[in-house]
Formats: structure tokens, sequence, C-alpha cells
């Protein structure tokens, strides 16, 4: 993690105390803080949300309130909306993470709905575009008077939105600071053929991608099936996770799957995905064996590689590599533009893609004793990680 000191964002446009032009009706924030609540919004959610600059997957209502039900452990809900009369501008989809002083975070923060083991990346402010100023001030007023700590996480180097809430609060006296935790890979697919796009990775990889397909075509009988049915569905993601598991058993080990919650989390959201037309769960079969796996989802013009497991035994096949070969060029075939390799540096991923995405942790602190102790705390955390992290380095042993 690349740590930055206290940063000044660039200011939003207009100043912060601007007069915003009358309307016939007032803009308004409600802090929806129950799940019947949160449920009803399903519909205005997803209209919102495409018309909004941060439409991603990991912001669906579907995504977000699936996380609410299975993994959002003692946290309270505190998302907000903003209307004018009853026209939804705006939703900053938060909740209250409560003090943990045994992981010297003393003070309860707000974060995103989405935040922790479950890998939601590109997490932001949904706003109507064009709304985005009436929207933020209203927004920044509701944190201002209720003096919450922000630690947001996962968001999208430069993200208009999420940097400019922050922007509008530093203009209160806040302070904020960033930090970059991550990186998404992603490959450009637009316009590519398989051949065209092979020919813009390394020469290397190109012959070796080559060479795999064949080999395993002339060795084996290949079955590659996406699931298409609820019941391929429930049989292939037991699958999936024992093969993801299998793939790491000699790795010290994945929690991308484990922890109370996770599975039943998948098993519910896939589902939904299916119904929506986003589920993207492959299975490579040889000679009749589940052998490989790819989770993943389609979701507007993005294919997003979530996650992948492949039997050790057939390791020297280069199953993982020829599944992930054959994904792309089933998202290339349906026309996605992009392949989102999302978060993680993993060398293989820099195989395929060219590009990445930096997100960052973003934190912003009232201008109260509360915010100063939150502050200091998390300085604390920085240097005692990095104080951890040195000697491991030094033993050759991975963070």
């Amino acid at each position: 993690m690349q740590d930055y000191p206290d940063i000044s964002f660039a200011p939003a446009r207009g100043s912060r105390q601007a007069v915003l032009p009358e309307t016939s009706h007032a803009i308004h924030v409600e802090a929806i803080e129950t799940a019947s609540q949160f449920a009803s919004l399903s519909k205005e959610w997803s209209t919102l949300l495409q018309e909004s600059d941060a439409d991603c997957l990991f912001l669906t209502w579907e995504w977000l309130y699936t996380w609410w039900k299975h993994l959002a452990a003692d946290r309270q809900l505190h998302l907000l909306t903003v209307r004018r009369g009853g026209e939804l501008l705006a939703i900053a989809p938060f909740a209250v993470r409560p003090a943990r002083p045994e992981r010297l975070l003393p003070c309860k923060a707000l974060e995103f709905l989405g935040t922790g083991a479950v890998g939601s990346d590109y997490l932001d402010l949904i706003m109507r575009r064009g709304e985005e100023e009436p929207a933020l001030q209203a927004i920044a007023d509701h944190l201002a008077e209720h003096q919450f700590v922000l630690e947001l996480r996962q968001v999208r180097v430069g993200s208009r939105l999420a940097s400019r809430l922050a922007s509008w609060l530093q203009q209160d006296g806040w302070a904020a600071s960033q930090s970059i935790t991550d990186v998404c890979p992603y490959i450009e697919i637009a316009g590519h053929s398989w051949e065209s796009y092979l020919a813009s990775v390394g020469a290397s990889h190109r012959q070796n991608v080559r060479r795999r397909l064949r080999r395993i075509s002339a060795s084996f009988h290949v079955d590659f099936q996406q699931v298409r049915t609820e019941a391929q569905r429930r049989e292939c993601l037991q699958s999936f996770a024992e093969l993801h598991r299998r793939r790491w058993a000699e790795r010290q080990g994945s929690a991308a799957l484990d922890g109370e919650g996770i599975m039943d989390f998948h098993d519910e959201f896939s589902a939904i995905a299916l119904q929506r037309g986003w589920l993207r769960l492959f299975m490579l079969h040889l000679d009749g064996k589940p052998v490989a796996s790819i989770y993943a989802f389609k979701y507007g013009k993005v294919f997003y590689f979530y996650q992948s497991g492949f039997d050790p035994a057939y390791a020297s096949h280069s199953v993982g590599l020829v599944t992930m070969g054959l994904t792309i060029q089933r998202a290339m075939g349906e026309g996605a533009e992009e392949y989102d390799m999302l978060h993680g540096d993993e060398q293989y991923k820099f195989l395929w893609a060219r590009n990445g995405r930096d997100l960052v942790r973003l934190d912003c602190y009232p201008p109260n004793a509360e915010g100063a102790l939150y502050r200091r705390a998390m300085r604390l955390r920085q240097g005692l990680k990095r104080a951890v992290k040195w000697p491991r380095q030094l033993l050759g042993v991975r963070a």
C-alpha cells in the first residue's frame, strides 16, 4: 500500500458556499437505516445507477443489498438518499462501522456498503449526471452536521464523485488523506479479434497460449461450458468453490471464499445474476472431468473476471491459462469492450493485461476531537504495518 500525507483535493466546480438555483422543491437528504427501506429502493436505485457515471456491477442494488443481508456483520445501515421533491438525485451507499479498539480503530466510521472480504471494486457515490453539485452539497452538509469519520475503500483513483465530496468537506475544515491500496489490471478488447489481441501481448506468452490450447485439444476431449440454467448454477458453483480451494491449498490457502456468510452471498447473488443475464460461470471438462473454472460477470460492456480455480493435478496442462484464454474469447464474442481482472497485482494478470487502474482508500476526518484521534490512530496503524512489512520482505516472505 502506498501511503500519502494529508492532501488537498482539487476544488469542486463552484464555491462550497455557492447559492444553488431556486427550484420549486427543496433538496432533502434522508438516512435509510432499515433493511426494508433498503429493499424498497431497488427500482429507483437501478434507474439512477444507469444515469450515473459510477455505473458498475459492484454498485448495483442487487450486489449491495445481497452483501448487506449476508456480510454486514455488526455494521449499521446509514444509506443516504438525496431528493428534490420526489425525484431521486443521488445515493451515498454508506454503513456505520463500529469502533474496533483491538484493531486500532478507536471510533465508529462511515464505510461504503460492499467493503470487506467479498472484493467489491470501484465503490463510489451514485449521482444523476448534471445533478452532482446540489447532491454533493447536500451530502456534505449532512456529514458536517453528524461529524462522521469517512473511511472509503476500493475507490477508483481520480473518482469524480468521492474526491469532490472530500473537497467539499475540506472547505468545512475537514482533513483528508489518500493511499493507493491496489490495482485492477484490465484488457481493452473493443475492436479486437482473438488473433489481433494475441498479437498485442508478449511474444513468449502468445506462443505459450497457442501451444497450450493446441496440446490440450490434442490430448483430451475438451468441453468448455457456460452455466445457463439454475440447476447448472447450483452444481457448478460448488464445483468452482472446490476447484478454487484446491488451487490455493498448496499456496497457504485463500480467504476469498471462506468466512461466515461469503458462500451464502455468492449462492444468492449468482442466482440473481443468472436471472439478470450477468452471470458468466464457466467450467472446463477434460475427458468429462471438471478441471478448471472461472466465476465472472458481464455487466454492460464490461466482462469482470472475479475468481478462478483449477485442479492442481492438471497444472502441467496449464488449465488455468487455457480457461482464461477461452473466457477472453467468449467476452470478445459477445461484444464486451473491456475484460476487467479486478484488484490484485498477481503476475499472471499482467501477462494478459497491459493496463491497470489504481484503487485508493480515502479517509476524511471531521474537525473535532474524534477526527483528530482517528487520524493519529491511522498513522500509528500505518507505521506498525510498515514495521511488520520490512522484516518480511528481508526474509523473502510475502506480507
